[in-house]
């Protein structure tokens, strides 16, 4: 993959982990990221964008290695005085995760974009590799339950993934724009490859797709496109997507998430242990391979990560 660009698309901590991964291998001028913006929303007046923090975070090496998200060695004051004052204390935000909301909030209220932001946040943490908001403007997942039509952090934190789920809506979808740096790196002719990281399909890779051209984009994509599966032996590594998948009715394996992606994938990573699965992955059209793909140090976030630049290479040269 030398000299080429690879393209990874993320969201949530089991994306961000393939994402460090990536970035070790591949320097700023071969590798980019698409975060998923779904589920941003507003909260205590400040803009929280979940995905990006945890994204941002996580290349830095200033997360939390023990949840995957927010600040490591953080702190709760802030919180316990909300508390103290009768405040919504709901999502907690740590001390220091409160600094990149305030700077945040200032840069929007100046009118600058939510790329232009995080850009800048993104460098401030001495990021180089560039880190693309899916769009610029809002778009909130919502989570049709039991109980109604909840905002997408409402039902993973308020809620803690408990109501029954129906499906999603995507707010604001229609209305936005695909962002144009992604763009620029889909047709660039140095393009090698482009990486659908383990992410839940349903809520943090079906709300980048469903921006107007995102998924066309895709289709025409001449460069080889794999995804990693973030379903093992029919359970979640992270998350609720099985939960989602059961209540859904859908068989909640690796191979029904290469379906939803079958009209433009080229490759599928399976974990070792859906070996199994390989030929029925391949009867949708794409090539399949296994590997150890459940990330518990740095150095299996890395070794996934070549795999996955590997396979790519492999696909390029079929």
């Amino acid at each position: 993959m030398s000299g080429k660009r690879t393209l990874a698309i993320t969201g949530g901590v089991g994306g961000a982990k393939l994402a460090l991964g990536l970035s070790k291998l591949l320097g700023p001028a071969e590798l980019a990221f698409v975060v998923n913006t779904g589920d941003d929303f507003d909260h205590l007046g400040f803009h929280i964008s979940p995905d990006i923090d945890t994204l941002i975070y996580t290349l830095s090496g200033t997360g939390n290695p023990e949840t995957g998200w927010g600040r490591g060695d953080e702190s709760w004051q802030f919180m316990q005085a909300l508390k103290e004052i009768g405040g919504e204390t709901w999502f907690a935000l740590g001390d220091k995760d409160l600094a990149m909301h305030v700077e945040r909030r200032r840069l929007l209220s100046k009118g600058f974009t939510l790329g232009d932001v995080t850009a800048s946040l993104a460098s401030s943490f001495g990021i180089e590799h560039k880190i693309f908001p899916m769009c610029n403007e809002p778009v909130r997942t919502r989570v049709l339950t039991d109980n109604g039509s909840l905002d997408f952090q409402h039902y993973f934190v308020g809620e803690k993934c408990v109501p029954r789920v129906r499906g999603f809506e995507f707010e604001g979808s229609t209305r936005a724009n695909i962002n144009p740096d992604f763009t620029d790196w889909l047709t660039s002719p140095g393009l090698g490859g482009v990486i659908l990281c383990p992410s839940n399909p349903y809520v943090s890779i079906d709300p980048i797709l469903t921006v107007p051209g995102f998924r066309e984009q895709l289709i025409a994509c001449e460069a080889p496109i794999i995804a990693v599966s973030p379903v093992v032996g029919g359970a979640a590594i992270k998350g609720p997507a099985v939960k989602m998948m059961q209540e859904l009715g859908i068989p909640n394996t690796a191979e029904r998430v290469a379906s939803h992606y079958a009209d433009f994938l080229d490759g599928f990573v399976l974990d070792n242990e859906d070996v199994d699965l390989t030929n029925t992955v391949e009867t949708h059209g794409m090539a399949c391979m296994a590997t150890q793909s459940v990330m518990r140090t740095l150095e299996d976030r890395i070794s996934l990560g070549r795999a996955c630049l590997d396979f790519i290479d492999q696909l390029a040269r079929r």
